[in-house]
This record gives structure tokens, C-alpha cells and sequence, in this order.
């Protein structure tokens, strides 16, 4: 099982599968060969991004993982290949060639879960060797939430592992010329547009090598869709890539059905939009009852409040500060992405709206101590001042910056005053920063105290100190775990902030209920691009309907009534698990709340969704042959399913932060690599470590090791082959009894 989420591991999977393309070329298929092989890519389109993008799956993909090229030929058709010398590192991933797909979605209010089957075949290996295969799921972008996966072979095992954006999964040890089946379950976030339309958009579009090599082979798609919006109202189909056949239509909720043999795989991914023919704000309240199973036996709540089309054109205006990290672990790539993710987000801030720019590390560092109305010559400025100080160097002091960026924009009248924190570390005094915000913000004592938007770049910085700042400050969080998504992402957060409709929201109604809980605590602004939802458990008798108020662009007040009903059709906890477990692990950090990290990881093991405090699981399934007892015509024999674990996964969570890859300025995922002397003396002590219980051949020994020059090291390789010999010797007069 491989995977992860840095850059050095996309590099070395983009890698493999540019030179497993190449290895493809080696089949021979016969005459009856119905696709084109694999296209080389052109130069051009290697320039045109990032040359790794050309590489990455845009659609569930299965690969051969081929340490040794001499294994690569067609199992059915043997043909004569030259002898290959060496071994692929990183090891070659060849596509495999699908044999059939099937998805099935099922969505509620803003989540959509996904259940998909496929087959593949082992084409590319003969049938008397064997190798690993490698699963890879985009997921819908980094709102996708794996949930469990099979994999079988003739009945054997499958396991899972998660990326940042990329699924991931290796199954060990398939024969060449095999049927593997997988099914893989996810979520993932229905997007809401500006306007009212609601947008699903799932991975579907197959490369044309990855069609069987056979004009009479069945290939079949199929793709499933129910819809529950939990409203009563009528939905309104706006445009859908694959051609779906209605099969029920009822108040609120909507079934289709694609089904089609084809002669190649479907070249566009799938994509359906959709909307609720009204012009004002709308939305509602679900109510579930707990089961037995339930971690809190309290009564659940989920209230979500949509802007509509007529809400969504009443922007109000902004002040914003970007305060941006330039410690020295921002160097390279990511200070450039960064560079122009803000840049591109100025070009986007509108004539009346005004600005200005705080770089910091150790200390601060500003464009102008006052805001500037973004016109197109202050726009020109700001880039300019960009590009000279947005140098990486120094360490990382947020405490300063943020205390200052809070009093450059306290005592906002008409305007909405926005700190953009960008940042890439962690520092040890978060827990204390988040109280002090929380102090200030309260003593603003305004309709507009400051709102605080957090964008975390890699896996260094603290998510969950992120998150609770934003939530502080009535804001959103966003992440980017490479250079190549910082600009992308960082527009999604800017454009959040920049459509903001409803400020300081308040939910009227809950007064009298009995043991009262409400996540996120501080209501964050409505925006015309993402809906507002907000959950809860509570005891006692819930009203028939709430209030939900707020502040619209022109300081008047807004109020709407929000109806309750019961979610009997909508697995209620399983559309806010993933966002349970992101509130109440953010709140456990804070806190540092025993309980409630007990509370997450037992939702984590009832859901299905990770967590901080979980770990995934391999477990393999095999068939027992088991002897009952005997009869007068012979022991009866059966056979049983067997379970047992064969690997506990690392960690697929972001973490908590790391303080010491911050303190020594480490860039965004970087991941260190025992040098070449240290490999090779793990590889010639090979199994001394476990005989010696660890204690010759620890991690400080190997990072010794890594540190000796060449010649040592060749007397270091010496003298253990000496030793070697002597231990054979000894073994040999043992055996021989010192006979010649």
C-alpha cells in the first residue's frame, strides 16, 4: 500500500506512468486490435502545465505497477521481447484496460455519495508472473471523503488509502492476464453556483488506451442518479453531459438512468445542473431521531439557507487586508503561487471596494498603513510592491501580524472589513492567538468587526487552527497541499468573501430547547456561492418553524422562516459526518478535550469518514477450508470466510501542525530521504535490525551513516562483507564439524 499527498510523490507517479505508457508499446494484440496505442505527449502539451498534470488520472484508473520490464507482454498472445536489463524506479504504472463501469449516486441537499463499480483486466503481464495494481479515484476536487473499499480477484483482498484530491490503492500480487472487480465508496460536495444552480460533477472521462483490445468485447457504462433536495418544491433539470432517462419524479425528488454498450469509454466526465425555481433565499430544517448506534443519543438538527438568485446580486462592499507569510520556508515555487493567487485575487476586488497588502515573518511589513481604493494604477502599485518584497526569509511571528491587521481595520462603518491570512507554518502559541481574536473581536462591538478568512498551505501548517480562526472571525477556510493548487483554491476562498449577501446571522426559535448544541458556534457570513449549513443536537420539543436574520449590503435587516420537517428519507448523519468531524476536531484542539477527541474517533469507525484520531485498516478476506464432523461416508469438509488484518495504513489525516519543520523554514511538502549510503547499509544489514531488537541499526545510526564521505563508507561496506564471510566460515565449520 502506497500513497501520500506531497509533491515528490504526484512527481514520481506522473513519472511512472509516462514510462509505463512507454513499456505499453512492448503488447502485441494481433490483428484484431480495435483501439490506437497509447500517444506519446507532444512537447507542446508538456509546456502548455505543469508536465505532471498530463499524467494524473482524470478518472478512476487502474495501473500495473512494474518494477521489472521483463514481465510486460500479452497474456493470451505471447510474443518474442528483448531481454530488458534493470529494474523501473520509480516502477512504471501501466493503464490498465477497463472492462466495464458502473456509478451509482445518491444525493441529498448539498452532498452527493458515489458508489462505483468497475472491472479491469491485467493485460500487460504474462501469465506466469505476477504484480501489484495500483487504484487511483480523483474524488471531486478536496471536499471528497473516502468511505470504504472492496477489492477482489478471484475472491481475494482490497484495502484503501487517501490523498489530498487523489484516491489511492495498491493491491498486491495480481496474476498476469487476471479479472479485477473494485468498488469504491465516496462524498463529496455538490456545488452550488452563483445564480441558483446546483452543479454535480464526477470523474468520467477515460484516456482511449484504456478501451479492450477487441471489436467484439462488451463494454458497458451505466450511471444511476437519485436526487432529495428536503424541500417540498419542484426541481427544475438544467443541463446534463450524458443522456439520462427519467424513471421518477416526485416533489422534491428526482431518479435517472444512463445505461449504454459503446464502443470506447466515455470521453467527458459527468456533469449534472439543476436548480429551485425561486428568486428570493431559501431553505429549511431536517430533524433525525438517533439510533441505537448513534454516539449522541440526543435528538439531531440540520438548518441550511441558500441566497437564491435575487439575494445573490446584493454584494456588499469590502475592505480587505492580505496578510501573507514570507518566512523562509515559502521559498520557490510556492512564494511564486503565491504571488500570483494574490495578485489575481486584487485584478477581481471591485472600484468601490478598497485595499491593502501586510507581508510578514519576523516582523511586518506593509503596502500602506492606510486602505486604498482599488483602482487600476493602485492595482498596478500593489503588484509591483509584491514582486520586490514578497522575499522568503526569517521565521514566522503570526501573533504580530495578526494583532495589527485587526486594528488597521477596526471601527468599519459601511464597508465589510476582510483579513485574507495566508501562511504556510505552524507556531506554538496558536491556541493562544485564537483566544485573543476572540477577545478582540468581541470588544469591536459593531455589525462589522473584522472577518477573517485562513487559506493553509501543505501539510505544516495547522488545519485545525485555521479553521477555528475562520470560524472565530465568521469567516471560511481553504487549503492548498502543492504550488500547482494554490491559485486555483486561493480564487475559491476570494470569490467566497467577495460575494458575501447576510452578515451576522442569527437562528431565533431554539430558545427553549434542553441541552442545546450548535456547530459552527459562530455563524459564519452568507455568500452567494456556498449555502449556509448549520447543525446541532438538542432535548425537548422543536419548533414548527425557525427565523433565520441578518444584515443585508444595504445595513437593513432580513429575516426569513425556515420550515421544519422530518428527514425520513435522508441519512441526516451521514450527510454531516464529514463536517461533525472537521467542527469537533477543530473544538478538541482548542479545547484540548479528551472527550471530545473519543467522540470523533467513534463517529470516525460508525461513519466510515477519517480522522485525527483513527487509522485505516488493510484486511484481507480468504476462503478457510474447514473439516466438521465425520460421517458414515467421510469427514464433510466447508468452507468459511476468513478475515484478518495484514497492514495498519499511516495516517491519512492532515495533522496538527509541524513546529519543527516550521522552526527549520522546511518548504511545503518536502518529505526527506535517507541518502544513497544510508539505503545501501539498510539493504546489506537486511533482518539485523529485528535480531538485535533495534539496536545497531536505529534512525540515528542511519542518519550517522548518511553523513560519512565516500571512502568511509567503502570501508564501512568492507568491513561488514568481512564479517559476513566470518559468519559463513562459522557456520560452516559448525555444520561441517571442521572437516575441509
Amino acid at each position: 500500500m502506497s500513497g501520500g499527498g506531497g509533491d515528490g510523490d504526484g512527481d514520481d507517479f506522473t513519472r511512472g506512468v509516462e514510462d509505463g505508457l512507454r513499456l505499453s508499446k512492448r503488447l502485441y494484440f494481433g490483428k484484431d486490435r480495435s483501439v490506437a496505442p497509447p500517444k506519446p505527449v507532444t512537447p507542446m502539451e508538456k509546456n502548455t502545465k505543469k508536465r505532471s498534470s498530463c499524467f494524473l488520472p482524470l478518472s478512476p484508473m487502474l495501473y500495473a505497477v512494474i518494477f521489472n520490464p521483463g514481465i510486460v507482454d500479452n497474456p493470451d498472445v505471447p510474443s518474442y521481447q528483448p531481454h530488458v536489463h534493470g529494474r523501473c524506479d520509480p516502477p512504471a504504472l501501466i493503464p490498465l484496460q477497463m472492462n466495464g463501469i458502473d456509478l451509482n449516486l445518491d444525493c441529498y441537499v448539498d452532498t452527493a455519495f458515489v458508489t462505483l463499480s468497475a472491472s479491469w483486466r491485467l493485460h500487460c503481464v504474462m501469465g506466469s508472473a505476477a504484480c501489484d495494481c495500483r487504484l487511483a479515484i480523483p474524488m471531486g476536487g478536496l471536499q471528497g471523503s473516502i468511505l470504504g473499499v472492496e477489492a477482489q480477484e478471484d475472491g481475494g483482498g482490497g484495502g484503501g488509502f487517501l490523498k489530498p484530491h487523489i484516491f489511492t490503492l495498491t493491491i498486491p500480487q495480481v496474476d498476469g492476464g487476471s479479472n479485477l472487480s473494485v468498488k469504491v465508496r465516496w462524498s463529496q460536495k455538490i456545488i452550488y453556483k452563483h445564480g441558483g444552480d446546483f452543479t454535480l460533477d464526477l470523474p468520467f472521462s477515460f484516456p482511449e488506451y484504456v478501451t479492450p483490445a477487441g471489436k467484439k468485447l462488451s463494454k458497458k457504462e451505466k450511471i444511476q442518479l437519485t436526487l432529495n433536495v428536503g424541500l417540498a418544491t419542484e426541481i427544475v433539470c438544467r443541463t446534463a453531459t450524458h443522456p439520462l432517462k427519467e424513471q421518477k419524479r416526485l416533489v422534491g425528488k428526482l431518479a435517472f438512468l444512463y445505461e449504454a454498450e459503446v464502443h470506447t469509454w466515455s470521453s467527458s466526465d459527468f456533469v449534472f445542473t439543476y436548480s429551485v425555481p425561486t428568486t428570493n433565499a431559501f431553505g429549511g430544517v431536517l430533524l433525525q431521531s438517533p439510533s441505537s448506534l448513534t454516539i449522541d443519543q440526543r435528538e439531531m438538527f440540520s438548518l441550511y439557507l441558500f441566497p437564491g438568485p435575487h439575494l445573490s446580486k446584493k454584494v456588499i462592499r469590502k475592505e480587505v487586508l492580505f496578510v501573507v507569510d514570507i518566512s523562509g520556508s515559502m521559498k520557490g515555487r510556492t512564494i511564486e503561487a503565491t504571488k500570483n493567487a494574490v495578485i489575481a485575487a486584487l485584478s477581481k476586488l471591485d472600484q468601490g471596494d478598497s485595499f491593502s497588502i501586510m507581508a510578514f515573518n519576523d516582523q511586518t511589513y506593509l503596502y500602506s498603513s492606510i486602505l486604498e481604493l482599488a483602482t487600476e494604477e493602485a492595482l498596478k502599485k500593489a503588484a509591483d510592491w509584491i514582486g520586490i518584497n514578497f522575499i522568503p526569509g526569517g521565521g514566522t511571528n503570526m501573533s504580530i501580524a495578526l494583532d495589527q491587521a485587526i486594528e488597521m481595520l477596526s471601527g468599519s462603518k459601511q464597508s465589510l472589513p476582510i483579513i485574507f491570512f495566508i501562511t504556510d507554518g505552524a507556531v506554538e502559541n496558536e491556541r493562544q492567538i485564537c483566544e485573543i481574536m476572540i477577545k478582540q473581536l468581541k470588544n469591536q462591538g459593531s455589525d462589522l468587526c473584522p472577518r477573517i478568512y485562513t487559506f493553509g498551505i501543505g501539510s505544516f501548517c495547522n488545519h485545525y487552527f485555521l479553521r477555528m480562526l475562520a470560524m472565530i472571525g465568521r469567516g471560511h477556510f481553504e487549503a492548498a497541499f502543492d504550488a500547482d493548487s494554490i491559485v486555483a483554491r486561493m480564487e475559491v476562498l476570494f470569490s467566497r468573501a467577495a460575494s458575501t449577501v447576510l452578515l451576522n446571522i442569527a437562528i431565533d426559535g431554539l430558545e427553549d430547547l434542553d441541552a442545546l448544541q450548535i456547530y459552527p458556534s459562530v455563524i459564519s457570513d452568507l455568500c452567494s456561492e456556498l449555502p449556509l449549513i448549520v447543525f446541532g443536537h438538542y432535548r425537548g420539543g422543536f419548533p414548527d418553524t425557525l427565523k433565520a436574520k441578518g444584515i443585508l449590503a444595504d445595513m437593513s435587516n432580513f429575516t426569513i422562516d425556515l420550515k421544519v420537517q422530518r428527514a425520513k428519507e435522508i441519512p441526516l448523519d451521514k450527510v454531516l459526518a464529514k463536517q461533525q468531524i472537521e467542527h469537533y476536531t477543530s473544538q478538541a484542539w482548542f479545547l484540548q478535550d479528551k472527550k471530545l477527541e473519543e467522540k470523533v474517533a467513534k463517529m470516525s469507525m460508525q461513519s466510515g469518514v477519517v480522522s485525527e484520531y483513527t487509522r485505516m485498516v488493510l484486511l484481507e478476506t480468504v476462503q478457510v477450508q474447514e473439516k466438521h464432523a465425520s460421517t458414515s461416508s467421510g469427514t464433510k469438509k466447508g468452507s468459511i470466510e476468513k478475515t484478518e488484518m495484514i497492514k495498519v495504513l499511516q495516517r491519512v489525516g492532515v495533522g496538527f501542525g509541524n513546529l519543527i519543520a516550521t522552526i527549520e523554514n522546511t518548504p511545503p511538502g518536502y518529505e526527506p530521504k535517507l541518502p544513497d549510503q544510508a539505503e545501501m547499509l539498510v539493504r546489506a544489514a537486511g533482518n539485523c535490525c529485528v535480531n538485535l531488537c533495534g539496536k545497531c541499526c536505529c534512525m540515528c545510526c542511519i542518519q550517522a551513516c548518511s553523513r560519512i564521505n565516500d571512502q568511509c563508507a567503502i570501508v564501512v561496506t568492507q568491513l561488514i562483507t568481512a564479517l559476513a564471510f566470518m559468519g559463513c566460515f562459522a557456520c560452516c565449520e559448525l555444520c561441517c564439524g571442521g572437516q575441509g
